[in-house]
C-alpha cells in the first residue's frame, strides 16, 4: 500500500482505478484496507485545502467518519458526501468481515466506484465551491462546460 499523505487527489484517483479494475478477491483486506485509506486520504486534502489539519479522531470507529465531519464545519454543502463515506464504510464492513465470500471482488469494485466518486466530488468542490448545493450533480460545472461550449 502507497503511502496516501504523499498522494495528490490524481495519484488517489488512479490507484483506486487500478483497484477497481483488477479486484483481488484473494488480497480483499489488504485492498479493503487501502480503500479505506485513500477515502481518508481523499478528505485530508480538503482539510489541507481549506487549512485545517485532519483529525485522528473516529466517529462510529472509523476516521473516515471524523474526518467527514471535520470537513463539513461551516461547509454545508460538504454534507452531500456523507452517504459517500458511509458506503465506503459499508463496502470496507462486508469485505473486512467475511473476506471469503463469493461477492468479494464485487464488493470490493464497489468500494472503489464510491472511493472514486468521493474523489470527484472532493475534486469538483475544489474547482467550484458551490459544489453539492445539488447533491453530487456536478450541476455548476456542466453549467461551465455548456457556456464554454457555445462561446
Amino acid at each position: 500500500m502507497a503511502d496516501v499523505r504523499s498522494m495528490s487527489l490524481e495519484d488517489i484517483a488512479a490507484r483506486i482505478d487500478a483497484i477497481a479494475a483488477e479486484p483481488d478477491a484473494a488480497q480483499a483486506a489488504e485492498r479493503a484496507d487501502e480503500l479505506l485509506a485513500l477515502g481518508e486520504g481523499i478528505l485530508e486534502i480538503w482539510l489541507t485545502a481549506h487549512d485545517k489539519v485532519p483529525t485522528g479522531d473516529k466517529v462510529e470507529s472509523f476516521r473516515l467518519l471524523a474526518l467527514h465531519r471535520q470537513g463539513a464545519r461551516g461547509e454545508p454543502s460538504f454534507n452531500a458526501c456523507r452517504e459517500t463515506c458511509r458506503e465506503l464504510v459499508y463496502h470496507y464492513n462486508l469485505v473486512r468481515l467475511d473476506p471469503a465470500h463469493p461477492d468479494t471482488a464485487r464488493r470490493l469494485r464497489l468500494a472503489a466506484m464510491v472511493a472514486r466518486h468521493m474523489a470527484l466530488f472532493v475534486g469538483g468542490k475544489l474547482e467550484v465551491a458551490g459544489l453539492g448545493e445539488f447533491c453530487c450533480a456536478a450541476r455548476p460545472l456542466r453549467q461551465q462546460e455548456a457556456a464554454a461550449e457555445t462561446v
